[in-house]
């Protein structure tokens, strides 16, 4: 029996310049590429026509057409990680496996379980840094500890990059280490209870006239000011080591949005009770008032609030909503509404296809002034304000509210200056306990 080692895609879904791969091929001879749709995570989706499992679907088909064009193929496999890696211990004669790591509390978790299963094989489970520039101890302060505020880590972070740190991982010298074999059949989307997305994500191209004009456009909301390659860092179709090349190149603005990612990755890794709770402890006490109807308008677009209408119309229609408009509707859902902070970052990670765990809940707990490095708790967005700055003209509003000045559209379900007052006082009173 030929041995193999496996290498096993997560959120790394290219060939190009991908660590753990390039380690893989480098040391052996005969790699066998994977993907498990995870069972602990799909059957927990309830929208079974879900954007991110549809975009999932499409990288796994480019990813074995590429593979197969090379005479080799990605086995692709629906169950548990645990179940899956049992059955092929069994099955084959395995010499190790290689990975990318992930820092999410569930991949933590789930990947210790493999690493043991391998261990009691007397087998290697190596897993290599991929997805962000600098990870865990990597960026820390003079005594050790991780930063909690962002200007000094983004400091440190750029003083400690260099060529290393973003150089290409040349996995095309070593596709000859590719396990040779037979094209298999693909599982359907549909064997695994979801139906295809007609949403069409897969233009990853790297826009550099948009980037180099990405601090004066960023926050137009109307306008194409962004680089739209949010769900391909969540997923790991480009490499963030081109891009950050990019940003050093073109500019520091951009840059920077990079590396709030990477602190984002480092909070939760260093302090994963974010994944459920406040990062700042006191913040646990908002006596939130967590009204289900204000929960229901917000969620549909039915606030009174344009901005924040439109902002959720297209999130709900899209999968995708502007990061300016995502900062506004979530200060109204947890400031205007007093709403706990969770609701909507649950409601974020149902919607998004760009939904990465770490970003989504520092966005969140900025917003409820409960995380790190957080807008103060008195910092309220009036998104008349908003609207005012940053969509003059309603150019975005009207896009996505069709009926505005109409009488079908629901007047505001709180008023500002009350909601204001109202939030800095619950907020006040809890946090002088």
């Amino acid at each position: 029996m030929n041995e193999i080692d496996f290498f096993w895609f997560r959120r790394d879904l290219r060939l190009e310049d991908n660590t753990g791969l390039y380690h893989a091929l480098k040391e052996g001879k005969n790699v066998q590429p994977i993907f498990i749709f995870d069972r602990n995570i799909l059957d927990d989706l309830e929208d079974k026509e879900d954007r991110r499992v549809s975009f999932i679907y499409a990288q796994i088909e480019r990813l074995k057409r590429e593979l197969q064009s090379k005479g080799s193929d990605l086995w692709v496999f629906y169950g548990s990680p645990i179940g899956v890696f049992q059955s092929l211990l069994k099955e084959y004669s395995i010499t190790g496996l290689f990975a990318n790591k992930d820092y999410e509390p569930y991949a933590r978790e789930r990947d210790k379980k493999v690493y043991d299963l391998f261990q009691s094989h007397n087998l290697k489970f190596r897993a290599f840094k991929d997805h962000v520039i600098f990870e865990k101890e990597e960026v820390i302060k003079d005594d050790g500890k991780p930063y909690t505020v962002f200007t000094p880590y983004s400091k440190k972070w750029k003083a400690k990059l260099n060529d290393f740190y973003l150089k290409p991982y040349p996995t095309e010298s070593y596709f000859n280490h590719l396990r040779h074999t037979d094209a298999s059949p693909l599982l359907g989307l549909e064997s695994m209870g979801f139906k295809k997305h007609a949403d069409d994500w897969n233009d990853k191209s790297v826009d550099k006239a948009i980037i180099a004009k990405y601090h004066e456009r960023r926050d137009i909301p109307s306008l194409r000011g962004t680089s739209g390659l949010s769900v391909h860092l969540r997923f790991g179709t480009v490499s963030i080591r081109q891009l950050a090349q990019v940003g050093i190149n073109l500019n520091e603005k951009w840059l920077n949005e990079l590396i709030w990612r990477d602190f984002y990755q480092s909070i939760l890794w260093h302090f994963p009770h974010v994944a459920n709770s406040s990062f700042k402890p006191a913040y646990d006490f908002i006596p939130w008032l967590n009204d289900e109807s204000h929960f229901e308008a917000w969620c549909e677009g039915k606030t009174g609030y344009p901005i924040v209408d439109a902002g959720m119309r297209e999130l709900n229609q899209t999968g995708f909503m502007h990061n300016r408009v995502r900062m506004i509707v979530s200060s109204f859902l947890t400031k205007h509404l007093l709403i706990d902070w969770r609701w909507g970052e649950a409601y974020f990670a149902q919607k998004l296809i760009d939904f990465d765990l770490a970003s989504n809940n520092g966005g969140w707990q900025w917003a409820a002034s409960s995380g790190v490095d957080a807008a103060p708790y008195f910092r309220v967005f009036n998104p008349y304000l908003q609207t005012e700055r940053f969509d003059p003209e309603l150019k975005y509003v009207r896009k996505w509210v069709h009926e505005l000045n109409s009488p079908s559209y629901p007047k505001p379900i709180v008023e500002h200056k009350m909601a204001r007052e109202r939030a800095i006082n619950t907020y006040k009173k809890a946090l002088s306990k």
